[in-house]
């Protein structure tokens, strides 16, 4: 679809529609470089504070991927005045101005439309140095690969929506969906990324293949490396997954080839859609334990979960 559009000609544009990365930049002067990323969707907990800093730091994370630090976010809200209450909006925004905050970040204002179905996000502009811009194109052979978040929010949220999630595990996913990748995105610049992207709605499969494709490599993934939350993949056994799921499975077929032993059911939280997911890093070999030990000491969930290697006949094994 994007190929039917004009070609951007400005040679201030640093990273437009033609690299499908993360967010956009501009360059505005030698040293600096505005970041701009847009992402709204529908609530994905019932609670209306959790879903507004949920879908805040789901924003947010574009902006941290790309090595560049927010500054300030617009909102944007679809919302049914007429089905509910505005105090229910109060608590959505109350939520993303939170989270915001948390992250440095000031909300300038924004705009909302009745809507039938709830929306919230925001718009969020950033910085960074153009020439420290952290991109998912440049993966190199020999290095590691990070994922600092757990894998599995797809399959437990749709469990949510069908009252088959226990208060124990809402309540982890939604510390998990809320956490920014603010720490995440500091250690990784600390110890030389060579690459970054986060996990969202194509899941981590979908992602790391932006990464690979672009830069031209193969990521060979240890499956049994991979953090998962618990319960997703009994719940995949069963079938119970998102749409998304299915989707980003089909359309992955084409460039990963799993080992003929793997769980089946293990591998299907790879395709899980992901919302407010944590980041792939590829770094240098050297860095990897070190970045490693400073995202745990952070807090984080992380783990090296492969490596880049040279082209080989499929972009992504699993092993």
């Amino acid at each position: 679809m994007l190929d039917k559009l004009p070609k951007e000609s400005n040679p201030k544009v640093l990273v437009g529609l033609d690299a499908p990365d993360d967010a956009g930049i501009f360059r505005i002067s030698d040293d600096i470089g505005m970041i701009q990323t847009v992402d709204f969707f529908t609530p994905i907990v019932d609670d209306p504070y959790d879903f507004g800093q949920i879908a805040a730091a789901n924003s947010l994370s574009d902006i941290f991927a790309m090595g560049g630090k927010p500054a300030t976010a617009l909102n944007i809200v679809g919302f049914p005045d007429t089905r509910l209450d505005t105090e229910v909006l109060a608590q959505i925004l109350l939520g993303g101005y939170d989270k915001a905050k948390e992250a440095g970040v000031s909300i300038l204002g924004g705009h909302s439309v009745k809507d039938p179905e709830l929306k919230y996000g925001l718009a969020v502009t950033g910085f960074v140095h153009p020439d420290k811009i952290i991109r998912n194109n440049t993966a190199r052979p020999g290095d590691r690969l990070i994922l600092t978040k757990p894998l599995g929010t797809g399959i437990l949220t749709t469990a949510l929506k069908n009252g088959k999630l226990s208060d124990e595990l809402l309540k982890l996913i939604t510390q998990k969906m809320k956490r920014l990748n603010k720490n995440a995105a500091e250690a990784m610049k600390k110890f030389g990324a060579n690459a970054c992207t986060d996990v969202t709605g194509y899941g981590f499969i979908g992602h790391l293949h932006e990464m690979t494709a672009g830069s031209g490599v193969t990521a060979r993934i240890e499956l049994n490396a991979v953090p998962l939350l618990p319960d997703c993949v009994r719940l995949a056994k069963k079938r119970k997954v998102p749409g998304g799921l299915k989707d980003n499975r089909k359309f992955a077929a084409a460039f990963v080839r799993p080992a003929n032993h793997l769980d089946s059911a293990a591998m299907d939280v790879l395709f899980d859609p992901q919302t407010s997911g944590g980041l792939i890093i590829s770094l240098p070999a050297d860095n990897a334990e070190l970045c490693l030990k400073a995202l745990i000491e952070n807090g984080e969930d992380a783990a090296i979960v492969g490596e880049i290697v040279p082209r080989g006949e499929t972009e992504i094994e699993v092993v």
